[in-house]
């Protein structure tokens, strides 16, 4: 595993010399906070050695080098799921690869299902922690100590100082950014109103197909973390109407303004 990260890490060294510390993970119907990178350098994952391929519709596939407000940042445009068939090794080794490059924070995009009774569609929600419902873990397996410890504190999966900027900056736009803790499950079905239900009463505010392995990997390696959820459907009992993904992307790209802004001045301040 650490040869091919640092083969992968030493091939996008070899091919820009921007050196950013800030990684970027654009989610479905999220890709438009490309439009606000000067970008240097764009790589479709197919050109990376050891990357695997994104086969969802919404999710562009590429690596871009680049800057936003003359920040150096790293975004991946498009991410992997386990429900892909990706194994957690595989839908995490884009991060295991920022951190060989050098990238030491990691901000998070995604869409989700919203669980609390005060979220509406087309809210955002800054994410302060998460519940894994995969089944499985990232982690597990040989631990490689170059990476990270055999048993990783999650005590702040996400950085409180960058969420309270985040939504200090929401007040300064007059946006009503949410907040709240976010459940990742394996999909690709979305939940039955029971388990909108069950994952309500165990204390999560959204639900979701990703983020939390890349999260975990993240921390596994001390790099500091950033989450952001897009609502873009209802699992509230008595809101919840059959939904599909191009509906997902709609409502994602309606509210994509606001979280980009956000990501771009939250960028500018680090």
């Amino acid at each position: 595993m650490l040869e091919t990260i640092r083969e992968t890490a030493d091939f996008l060294k070899s091919k820009t010399d921007l050196r950013p510390t800030i990684g970027i993970i654009l989610g479905t119907g999220l890709g438009g906070l490309v439009k606000e990178i000067d970008i240097e350098m764009a790589i479709p994952y197919e050109e990376i050695p050891n990357f695997p391929v994104s086969t969802v519709e919404g999710h562009s596939g590429r690596l871009i080098f680049g800057r936003i407000n003359g920040v150096p940042v790293l975004a991946m445009q498009g991410r992997f799921h386990y429900y892909e068939g990706y194994d957690m090794q595989h839908v995490t080794f884009p991060v295991r690869v920022m951190k060989a490059f050098g990238i030491d924070k990691l901000l998070v995009s995604n869409a989700s299902g919203g669980l609390n009774p005060e979220f509406e569609v087309g809210d955002i929600m800054v994410i302060t922690d998460h519940i894994n419902m995969f089944g499985d873990n990232p982690l597990i397996g040989k631990n490689y100590n170059e990476l990270g410890p055999r048993f990783p504190d999650m005590s702040e999966p996400y950085s409180k100082e960058l969420s309270a900027r985040a939504l200090d900056l929401g007040k300064q736009f007059g946006f009503d950014l949410k907040q709240g803790v976010y459940v990742g499950t394996t999909g690709p079905t979305f939940e039955t109103p029971a388990e909108y239900k069950m994952f309500r009463v165990l204390g999560a505010d959204a639900v979701g197909m990703s983020t939390v392995p890349e999260i975990i990997v993240a921390r596994h390696m001390e790099m500091t973390c950033f989450g952001i959820s897009i609502i873009t459907d209802s699992g509230v009992p008595g809101q919840i109407v059959e939904v599909s993904h191009e509906e997902v992307q709609e409502v994602a790209a309606a509210a994509e303004p606001k979280m980009t802004k956000v990501i771009k001045e939250l960028v500018t301040t680090l």
